[in-house]
C-alpha cells in the first residue's frame, strides 16, 4: 500500500490510513479500512481507479454507507468515499440528471418541488443515487427500474460508457454492476409531471407508513435480507418468533422484524451472529432460506 499512498499524494489526492468504517456506516459498525480515499474531482475518481488497479490493490466504492456491514476486523484495501464531487441535481424537463453521492430521499424531495412523479417510493431510502442503482433500491411497490434513464460508470479499465436499462439488467435489488465492477458517477431519470401537491401528499405518507414501521431512531442499515419470491422476510422473521431476539448490542426490531438495530455497543459479530440465527430458525420453520440484502465486507 505504500507505493499506492505515494502515487495518490503525488497527485494532491486526499487518502487517510486506518479510518474507521464504524463512522461511514449507517449501522456505525465496522473496524478499519486500510486507505480512505476521498476524490474532489470526477478526474481524481478516474485517476485513483487507475492506480488502484495497477498496484493490484482491493478496493471498493461507498457513498452514506448503508445497507453495509464492515466486520470488526475492517477492510484489507482502499475504501473510495464519494462525496462533494458527485453531489449534485440538474433538472432538464421530465429528466433529473444526478451525481452518484446525492441523497436519494433530497432527491424524491426535489422532484416534488418540481413537479416530478416517480421518485415517491424513494422518500425514506436513506442511500445515494449510485447505491440506489447499484442496488435497484425500492420501496412501497416500485424502484429504480421504473424511472431509470441511464447512468456515466467508470469501469476498471478506465473506460467511462453510459449505460442503458437493458445493459444493466435489472432485477429485484440486482443490477449488472454486482457482476462487473464499475463505478457509477451520474444517472439519469425519467419522471412525470404531476401537480406538486398530489406528490408532497404521497411522499408524506410513504413517509408516516416508514416513521410507524421502521425503528427510525436507532442506528441501522435498512432492510437486512431480501424478500423470498412468494413471501415477506419480515413476516416470516416475525412468525418464527424473533422480533426483539438480542446478541450482544444488536437486536432485531420489534417494530420491523427485517431490520437489526444497533442499541448503542453493537459489533459487527452481533450483527453477523443474528443474522445466522435467523436464517435458522426460518429454515427450521418454514423450510425458506433467507438471503442478506444488506452488503457484508470485511476481513472476517
Amino acid at each position: 500500500m505504500k507505493q499506492v499512498i505515494s502515487c495518490l499524494r503525488e497527485r494532491g489526492i486526499d487518502v487517510a490510513c486506518n479510518v474507521p468504517l464504524a463512522d461511514h456506516t449507517t449501522w456505525k459498525i465496522g473496524g478499519p479500512a486500510d486507505l480512505l480515499i476521498t476524490p474532489n474531482t470526477k478526474v481524481e475518481l478516474m485517476e485513483i481507479i487507475n492506480i488502484l488497479v495497477n498496484h493490484g490493490a482491493f478496493w471498493m466504492v461507498i457513498g452514506k454507507g448503508s445497507n453495509l456491514l464492515v466486520t470488526d476486523k475492517g477492510f484489507r484495501g482502499a475504501v473510495i468515499k464519494l462525496n462533494q464531487a458527485l453531489d449534485y441535481a440538474r433538472f432538464e424537463g421530465n429528466m433529473i440528471h444526478a451525481g452518484a453521492a446525492y441523497s436519494l430521499i433530497k432527491l424524491a424531495a426535489m422532484a416534488s418541488k418540481h413537479g416530478l412523479s416517480g421518485l415517491e417510493f424513494a422518500g425514506g431510502i436513506p442511500g445515494t443515487v449510485g447505491g440506489a442503482v447499484y442496488m435497484n433500491a425500492g420501496a412501497s411497490g416500485s424502484d429504480i427500474s421504473r424511472i431509470f434513464h441511464s447512468a456515466e460508470v467508470i469501469h476498471e479499465t478506465g473506460e467511462v460508457r453510459m449505460l442503458y436499462a437493458d445493459e444493466l439488467q435489472f432485477a429485484y435489488r440486482h443490477s449488472s454492476l454486482q457482476n462487473h465492477r464499475g463505478v457509477v458517477t451520474e444517472a439519469s431519470f425519467q419522471l412525470a409531471s404531476q401537480d406538486s401537491e398530489s406528490i408532497r401528499q404521497l411522499l408524506n405518507q410513504h413517509k408516516e407508513a416508514r416513521l410507524k414501521t421502521q425503528p427510525l431512531p436507532f442506528d441501522c442499515a435498512g432492510s437486512v435480507f431480501r424478500n423470498p419470491p412468494g413471501h415477506y422476510a419480515a413476516r416470516l422473521i416475525e412468525q418464527a418468533g424473533l422480533k426483539g431476539t438480542r446478541h450482544g448490542g444488536a437486536e432485531v426490531s420489534t417494530k420491523h422484524a427485517n431490520f437489526i438495530m444497533n442499541t448503542g455497543q453493537a459489533t459487527a459479530s452481533d450483527v453477523l451472529a443474528l443474522i445466522s440465527r435467523i436464517q435458522e430458525e426460518v429454515h427450521s420453520q418454514f423450510g425458506v432460506h433467507l438471503v442478506p440484502e444488506v452488503i457484508i465486507v470485511g476481513e472476517q
